[in-house]
């Protein structure tokens, strides 16, 4: 059988939507015009090419690609890290189409995702965490009251026991106590209003670095400041606490050996707290660490989630918290090297 020509396809050249076609061999045979724009890169070059290897980072889009063949069904991923061999990868919307003539062909659709879909949709969770964090607040007001008692009836006991060995067993309920009563007081924190004021970003990411520094001398912190940001309405305590949670999380996800980079940047046309803002400010907190785990990738902000053996999965959720109270959210990429915690807050106007 004769291998398809890019001509047969000709028709996708006036897609707006970037278009490619597989072999069933999984070789490109056709790349339109707007696929060419999305990944950056001339057709010709791609074309005769095997997707594995056009795609070998891109460990989701490849097995998108095997499932929709496999199966015989349409596979939609609404949100995909594509890396073209030799570039950086992007964030891409991919629907993979099988196709019956050639047979065993595929059509990829790309594509780019809309940060502005993608902010909102970070609100509409946003909202739901701080309902679920509610629940917890309130659930730990509950738990509070009896476990004081718990411990006082324990200390009590402890001092009419007869034996040194029967008190061991008190001391395990007096510890355990403190410990629950510790983790009660963190779910009900951040319980104060935030105070606003004139906050140089800069001037908290610095405060930042510096404890990050005096308590893991081992980690490399990189700046890269865009020190023509104006100065922003914040209270300046909250988003040092916000971004030193991050920066902690990603220090222990590195085992404190590796690198952080504090970027900022202006965002363009942004929209906070359903508020359509003409600029806004970006902080990106850059690890190069193992990454976080993909099972728990879209759940990092809920409250005890945690990726880390003995973590208790608040730092996030009260980082979160914090932004939102100075009308900010927070976004999240990560994979295996590259982890990037994106901060947005209003910049005034």
């Amino acid at each position: 059988m004769m291998p398809p020509s890019p001509t047969e396809f000709s028709g996708l050249d006036c897609l707006s939507t970037g278009a490619m076609v597989l072999d069933a061999d999984g070789g490109i045979v056709y790349v339109n015009p707007a696929a060419e724009t999305l990944l950056g890169v001339s057709g010709a070059l791609l074309i005769g090419d095997s997707a594995d290897r056009t795609f070998e980072r891109s460990t989701e889009l490849l097995t998108a690609i095997r499932t929709a063949r496999t199966a015989q069904e349409i596979v939609i991923e609404y949100e995909l890290d594509v890396a073209v061999s030799g570039h950086p990868p992007i964030r891409l919307g991919c629907s993979i189409t099988p196709l019956e003539k050639p047979p065993h062909a595929v059509l990829i659709e790309m594509r780019a995702v809309d940060p502005q879909l993608r902010i909102a949709r970070l609100e509409q969770a946003r909202l739901q965490q701080e309902a679920n964090r509610e629940l917890l607040r309130n659930l730990a007001h509950e738990i509070k009251n009896p476990l004081g008692g718990i411990r006082g009836a324990a200390q009590l006991l402890e001092h009419e026991l007869p034996r040194e060995s029967l008190r061991e067993y008190t001391q395990v309920i007096i510890k355990e106590s403190d410990r629950l009563q510790s983790l009660m007081e963190r779910l009900l924190t951040p319980h104060r209003m935030p105070r606003f004021g004139a906050v140089n970003i800069h001037e908290v990411l610095e405060r930042v670095r510096s404890l990050i520094l005096a308590e893991t001398p081992s980690v490399t912190l990189r700046r890269d400041y865009d020190i023509s940001l104006p100065e922003i309405r914040a209270d300046a305590e909250q988003l040092i606490q916000a971004t030193l949670n991050i920066a902690r999380n990603a220090v222990q996800a590195m085992h404190g050996q590796g690198e952080i980079v504090f970027k900022t940047r202006v965002a363009r046309q942004i929209t906070l707290e359903s508020r359509r803002y003409r600029l806004g400010l970006r902080v990106e907190i850059i690890d190069n660490g193992p990454g976080i785990p993909e099972e728990i990738r879209e759940q990092i902000f809920y409250p005890l989630v945690s990726g880390r053996e003995g973590g208790s999965g608040l730092g996030l959720a009260v980082a979160q918290t914090l932004v939102a109270q100075n009308h900010g959210t927070i976004d999240c990429e990560s994979r295996p090297g590259h982890t990037v915690f994106s901060i947005f807050l209003p910049l005034p106007t």
